[in-house]
């Protein structure tokens, strides 16, 4: 199936207009339509595109990224694109997730810290590979669709908190794995405290433009940097990041 031919058919899956019915509104998605589109996204833009950690496949295969867009962006929910969430912040596009989190390489029994959870997109990945995420927001209105949403698809191993997420929560620290979906100067000190002796911190930093994402590992107390790729976040703001 073409890229247009699939987009045209995840349109009719997912909603129906007046000109079809007399009123506009969304009707129930079609579930098996999307359960195609989402494999199809998985084998060709994340296992053809060199992601290899089955955990991580099969958690991109299970999370329905439908559920965490509007109704007028599902029919793009397949594609391998950000797409607007409100609050001039996006969804990242399946890639990246799936890139970061093979990077993070969350285990069963991890407590993972999110600094940033959006619309919970990401939040759900790491809920089905972690054994308990705690995830910071500084929108309100983001968080509180996000934790809706998370209860509604039956994600209880997760905490969902209102703040500045560069001073992480060090109530529940240590953290093995931390996350942070915007981008930084550099790592906030704060959140490198709060990772755990051998845990792993992936996080994009460098300039507002140009970005690069690093996966840092404690080691003996001290960060090991590993530089993985290029790319490009919405800034992180707060006290030790960028100014609001």
């Amino acid at each position: 199936m073409t890229r247009n031919a699939l987009l045209e058919s995840l349109v009719a899956a997912c909603l129906v207009t007046g000109a079809v019915a007399g009123a506009s509104y969304a009707a129930p998605p079609n579930l098996l339509a999307l359960a195609t589109a989402r494999n199809r996204m998985v084998d060709e833009e994340i296992v053809g595109a060199g992601v290899k950690n089955p955990r991580v496949i099969e958690a991109m295969r299970k999370t329905p990224r439908h559920e965490f867009v509007s109704v007028a962006q599902r029919p793009y929910a397949y594609f391998d694109m950000a797409l607007p969430i409100g609050n001039a912040q996006t969804i990242s596009p399946p890639f990246v997730v799936a890139y970061m989190t093979e990077q993070l390489d969350p285990q069963p029994t991890d407590k993972v810290l999110e600094i940033g959870t959006g619309s919970g997109y990401q939040t759900a990945i790491l809920a089905e590979l972690a054994n308990e995420v705690v995830s910071i927001e500084r929108h309100a209105g983001l968080l509180d669709e996000a934790r809706l949403r998370l209860a509604d698809l039956g994600y209880h191993n997760v905490t969902l908190i209102h703040g500045d997420g560069t001073l992480g929560w060090p109530e529940k620290a240590a953290y093995d794995r931390i996350m942070v979906t915007a981008a930084a100067a550099q790592c906030p000190p704060a959140l490198f405290a709060q990772l755990a002796e051998r845990g792993i911190l992936v996080i994009p930093t460098g300039s507002a433009d140009y970005q690069t994402l690093q996966a840092i590992h404690k080691v003996n107390g001290q960060p090991r940097i590993i530089d993985l790729s290029q790319c490009r976040f919405v800034p992180l703001v707060g006290a030790q990041g960028w100014p609001e």
